[in-house]
């Protein structure tokens, strides 16, 4: 018998790169797929899965809109895990960002996924059941560009923990897992454009490599399944190394290429 046959799966951002690896990872074990995303290219992703053999359907949506959330999630019946996977950044430094890009991407990223929360949370708690799983970043641990992402990163955090706290005794379990660098389009697009971009950000990884998609989805099922029964309000790195400690500061200080 399949893992999550006869789970309701709800992904946001299912549409990028993590989102479509997060839709067939939970769908090839047996898991009803709802998608959620704004992108144009939904369809395209639906048909992927079908032809997997996997029972998915998409809602083109703006997580930002709380009214449309609700509205959405108000057609669902029954949600078992929702993986907030949304997240974007367009402003890579402060100085570039705005009061309006600012507000626009902290609601995005985290504004976003407490509408989501929201919307699920009365049904989890009255089921006595559900795993919210929320995908920050290692952004949100440390400074690494991107601020208003980074922030509402940071924010997820805490928030995850919160949730943790208050709804764990309705049955109802709390995590979230923070990604370093992953092998996406996004990135794809990008080292062509520069070959070496990847090679330059594959020195700070203590493993000498970026995250693969896969090794996410792996991780969010082990914390949506039944063998993390006991796991809530964890805050888990899948970032080949990368929170362990500053590498190429290491090297330099000891003087050793290790």
């Amino acid at each position: 018998m399949k893992e999550f046959a006869g789970k309701t799966i709800v992904i946001t951002g299912a549409a990028g790169g993590i989102g479509q690896c997060l839709c067939l990872w939970f769908g090839q074990r047996g898991a009803r797929i709802i998608g959620i995303d704004k992108a144009v290219n939904t369809a395209q992703v639906v048909s992927a899965l079908e032809d997997n053999g996997i029972d998915a359907m998409f809602l083109r949506l703006d997580i930002g809109d709380p009214n449309s959330v609700e509205m959405a999630f108000a057609e669902i019946d029954g949600v078992d895990v929702l993986i907030n996977n949304a997240g974007y950044s367009n402003h890579h430094t402060l100085n570039v960002t705005t009061t309006q890009s600012w507000a626009e991407e902290v609601n995005g990223n985290l504004n976003g996924a407490f509408n989501c929360v929201h919307a699920v949370l009365g049904r989890m708690k009255a089921a006595g059941r559900g795993s919210i799983i929320n995908v920050a970043s290692v952004n949100g641990l440390s400074a690494l560009g991107d601020p208003a992402y980074s922030a509402a990163k940071a924010g997820m955090i805490s928030m995850t923990r919160t949730l943790a706290q208050e709804v764990g005794k309705y049955g109802v379990r709390a995590n979230v897992v923070l990604p370093g660098t992953v092998r996406t389009p996004l990135w794809r697009e990008r080292a062509q454009k520069d070959p070496e971009v990847l090679r330059t950000l594959e020195r700070w990884y203590p493993m000498g490599r970026i995250v693969e998609p896969e090794e996410v989805a792996s991780v969010v099922g082990f914390l949506a399944s039944d063998a993390a029964s006991a796991v809530s309000g964890a805050v888990l790195p899948v970032d080949c190394g990368l929170s362990s400690g500053n590498i190429v500061m290491a090297r330099e200080l000891t003087l050793e290429d290790f």
